[in-house]
């Protein structure tokens, strides 16, 4: 991506997540980076271009995440590969991982922080915000857990009621590190460990 286009991008993102997406304008963006809305439109068709934009990248980190930790990169339903691989610290290394990075990357806080505060003027942002932060996190974990016990590696329960036991703190803490709270990755590891000392098999 050339530096004008990543410019756009992500000052456009800096202003969604300060005003919400369907407050800012193309005006608005192309004035906050010194360009004419002719020079912005050479590298974007619309607005919604860029929101696309934002929304591919946030994909291709969070595979590149989940590849890097070694845990699977779709839904179990939506391919199973890496799923019989998975292991605990793999898991809790990606969960750690996927905390800093809604918390502290330069691309996803934003984002996120974008998404709370549109899910409830749009039907749209309100489902992505949910696939990505909230809902589908805990199906992702309920399905690593689904597999891990098949696997013997964790001792039977119901995956949907633990995967939101595992989930809750780290949501509660990304919550809790918005409002300025310190020391939440400390909590958030004593959290995971607790947790797989009680069902790790």
């Amino acid at each position: 991506m050339n530096d004008t286009k990543e410019r756009i991008l992500t000052t456009a993102l800096a202003l969604f997540a300060r005003d919400g997406y369907e407050a800012v304008s193309v005006s608005d963006i192309a004035k906050a980076l010194g360009i004419t809305k002719g020079a912005l439109y050479k590298h974007y068709k619309n607005k919604r271009d860029i929101f696309d934009s934002m929304l591919l990248r946030m994909l291709e980190l969070d595979a590149g995440a989940a590849r890097q930790n070694g845990v699977p990169e779709q839904r179990l339903a939506e391919d199973d590969r890496g799923y019989d691989e998975v292991n605990w610290a793999g898991l809790r290394q990606f969960t750690l991982a996927q905390f800093r990075f809604w918390t502290e990357d330069a691309f996803a806080c934003p984002l996120r922080r974008m998404l709370s505060l549109e899910q409830y003027r749009s039907e749209e942002m309100g489902k992505l915000y949910q696939d990505m932060v909230v809902s589908g996190p805990v199906r992702y974990t309920a399905d690593i857990f689904r597999r891990l016990m098949a696997r013997g590696c964790m001792k039977r329960g119901d995956a949907d009621t633990l995967a939101a036991q595992f989930y809750a703190p780290m949501f509660l803490l990304i919550a809790m590190a918005d409002g300025g709270a310190d020391g939440g990755l400390s909590v958030l590891e004593d959290s995971i460990d607790s947790f797989i000392g009680r069902w790790q098999a």
